[in-house]
């Protein structure tokens, strides 16, 4: 159904602020009538300060331009949002919401009573799957962007995600391809890797975005964040590598240095992305589209071009979408790139779209009721007030009746609740004594289970080392391949611990063989071991064949996972090459299936 009314399109994104009006002309196309964009800087990316950052940008922008309404469709932060694509066997129609509410219980990190989720059927497998696009968001974050709507004078009518609406912008405006093509968004704290292939969508959030590069040259450079975010869009680059001369200008050597390095992690993401997709029986995208505040930044697209050997272009979101008269076109398109969001929001006003989410909280939808019937409330309450004056003179006198009722029952219970007290210390030993029995029979169950740990990482490199070897030999290459374990230490759910200078957040504090770990006492004897901290050293070919070292490390990887033991994902560190020895080292995090109890 048409909508004639103007309506506004807001992206409450990590470092910026961006927000639109849109109308519908005669023929029911989208018309951007008038746009505004706000950078947040680091107030923004901070918990503490972002509610604070963006009430105050969004009242800057709206006070710039004169907004004709204000109906918004927001798009909740893309580092707040936990999305997962699952896959259901086929069933009954009317079992389906039933069974995505269980996988919602297994996959969403965090209580379903603590988060917004919803769901979308995107289609089906070969095999008859249902594949199923599951979203999540803290209800705090969401209700966070209502106070800052409410604060503005806004008054949100949907809440989107970021994968979906740029699904929604991409397919509305490429929807002629044919080929697989692969969007790329990188954002300030996240990237999202979407593939498009013959009506098919799969969609990933890598934790590196264009924050990471402010970062790392401000800690460099020694400068705060807003500097150096300022020297970073002045002179900022990624650096091509190899031969390329370099900058006279130190400030901007060192950032193309290090945006190279991030852009390097980013790549390695998104080729294990890559090969999951085809996994799944996906293609390999022949094209890729760039959008997203960092894309920008000179060289990026010759980066990813060179990288990943396919075609690069800026994903335009306005190139099937009209412009108002008055919309500076030249200045419009110095920050299109960003706009996917906010363009995939305005389209859900048009008609159908291929995703369809909405995190509105009930407290939210009800708040919003209740604001909407206050007058009615005010003419009921003012005739409740004559109702209760005339019924309070014959409750006071019923009172008298139940309190005196109400004493006598109390009398009769008293030696009722003595012996509740009783039972409950009973109970309460029971309990103890169950524990103890429960503590002494996983003893017997784990006494064999480090064993098949270690088992497992021994075969998990063998058949890494097995396979690098002969991807080398199929690309005419014949060199060994060598990779052991330097160092690996269980941890408790709580604290920290060291391995050869390498820290591990969320592991316990404790090592074997008589490591830097606090020794261990009867009362951690009941706690488990959840995770396991390993860093490997391997033999660095990478002078051999570009990128061995990656795909070892990749194959280490698949084989963990593989082994039904760890828990997906299975976190990686940077690799570090040591050249004086001619190796290279990685850390790896593997959080345990099966816990081990101590």
């Amino acid at each position: 159904m048409l909508n004639s009314k103007p309506f506004l399109a807001i992206d409450f994104g990590a470092g910026t602020l961006k927000l639109a009006e849109f109308n519908q002309n005669e023929a029911g196309g989208l018309v951007v009538a008038q746009y505004g964009i706000k950078a947040l800087g680091v107030e923004g990316a901070q918990e503490a300060t972002r509610e604070a950052t963006i009430l105050k940008a969004l009242q800057e922008a709206l006070a710039e331009k004169n907004f004709g309404t204000r109906e918004i469709n927001a798009c909740a932060p893309g580092y707040h949002v936990f999305s997962r694509f699952i896959k259901l066997p086929p069933v009954d129609a009317a079992k389906v919401t039933q069974i995505i509410r269980y996988e919602a219980q297994q996959n969403v990190p965090f209580p379903l009573e603590e988060v917004v989720w919803d769901y979308q059927i995107l289609g089906t497998s070969a095999s008859n799957e249902l594949e199923v696009l599951l979203v999540a968001i803290k209800s705090e974050i969401v209700e966070g962007l209502f106070r800052v709507a409410e604060g503005a004078g806004l008054r949100i009518n949907l809440v989107d995600v970021s994968q979906a609406a740029l699904c929604n912008a991409f397919r509305y405006n490429y929807g002629d391809l044919e080929e697989c093509a692969m969007l790329l968004d990188i954002g300030a704290k996240t990237s999202n890797v979407l593939f498009f292939d013959k009506g098919k969508v799969y969609s990933r959030s890598i934790t590196i975005g264009a924050n990471s590069i402010t970062q790392d040259f401000a800690n460099e450079a020694r400068l705060n964040f807003d500097q150096a975010e300022a020297i970073k869009f002045e002179k900022g680059f990624v650096s091509l590598g190899g031969a390329y001369e370099e900058p006279e200008d130190p400030q901007a050597a060192a950032i193309s240095k290090i945006a190279r390095q991030v852009m390097t992690r980013l790549h390695l993401q998104i080729n294990q992305t890559i090969q999951f997709y085809r996994s799944q029986g996906g293609s390999s995208p022949q094209r890729m589209f760039l959008s997203g505040g960092a894309s920008i930044m000179p060289y990026t697209a010759q980066f990813f071009a060179e990288k990943l050997n396919v075609q690069v272009d800026y994903f335009n979101p306005f190139r099937n979408i009209e412009i108002a008269q008055g919309v500076d076109l030249d200045e419009l398109s110095k920050h299109a790139h960003s706009f996917g969001e906010v363009v995939g929001l305005g389209l859900r006003e048009l008609a159908h779209c291929p995703v369809e989410m909405n995190l509105m909280p009930r407290s939210s939808i009800r708040r919003q009721e209740l604001s909407r019937k206050k007058p009615y409330f005010a003419a009921t309450i003012f005739g409740l007030v004559i109702l209760l004056f005339a019924i309070g003179y014959a409750e006071s006198r019923m009172a008298n009746v139940y309190r005196n009722a109400t004493d006598k029952i109390k009398t009769e219970m008293a030696p009722l609740y003595q012996h509740d007290k009783e039972l409950s210390k009973v109970l309460v030993e029971r309990d103890s004594l169950k524990k103890q029995a429960e503590n002494f029979a996983s003893q017997v169950e784990y006494r064999d289970y480090w064993a098949d740990v270690l088992m497992t990482l021994k075969k998990a490199l063998v058949q890494a080392e097995l396979k690098t070897k002969e991807s080398l030999k199929n690309n005419n290459v014949d060199v060994d391949v060598g990779a052991w374990i330097e160092a690996f230490s269980p941890g408790l759910p709580s604290g920290r611990y060291a391995v050869q200078g390498q820290t591990y957040a969320g592991l316990g504090n404790f090592s074997v063989g008589g490591g830097a770990g606090a020794p261990v006492t009867n009362e951690r004897m009941m706690r488990q071991i959840t995770q396991i901290g390993l860093r490997i050293r391997a033999v660095d070919r990478d002078k051999v064949a570009p990128n061995v070292n990656a795909d070892l490390a990749y194959a280490v990887q698949e084989e963990l996972k593989n082994s039904g033991l760890f828990v997906d994902p299975i976190k990686f560190g940077d690799i570090q090459k040591i050249e004086q020895n001619g190796t290279f080292v990685f850390t790896v995090s593997l959080k345990l299936k099966r816990p081990f109890r101590l």
